[in-house]
């Protein structure tokens, strides 16, 4: 009977053993952060839209459209103005940037509208 409960004890010690050697991510391992926000576009003529994206790259290298997620600025709204989802419409003649920020991280492109 001792020589089981032994058996048993070494065997459940292996066990743990093992789970806490595992390769297994975690979740707090496996969390990734945003290291960049780049944002694309084509600049539209006076009067005119375009749709723009915003591209995440994530800590794991990997990228994420975030786009719909982001939240969009321009310097300048004479000249520019950016809806909530990216649009940008050409106001005036002029330059300004146009920003998405996901995750507290901020992305930007001069629009040079004509």
């Amino acid at each position: 009977m001792m020589n089981r409960l032994a058996v048993a004890v070494l065997f459940l010690g292996l066990a743990m053993l093992g789970a806490a050697c595992s390769d297994t991510p975690t979740a707090a391992s496996s969390v990734k952060s945003v290291t960049s926000v780049a944002v694309n576009g084509t600049a539209p003529g006076v009067g005119a839209a375009a749709q723009f994206t915003a591209m995440a790259t994530l800590s794991d290298g990997t990228t994420m459209d975030v786009t719909s997620l982001a939240s969009w600025t321009t310097s300048d709204p004479s000249e520019v103005t950016v809806s909530t989802s990216g649009v940008v419409t050409g106001v005036a003649a002029g330059t300004a940037t146009v920003t998405a920020t996901y995750s507290n991280v901020a992305g930007s492109i001069a629009v040079a509208v004509v």
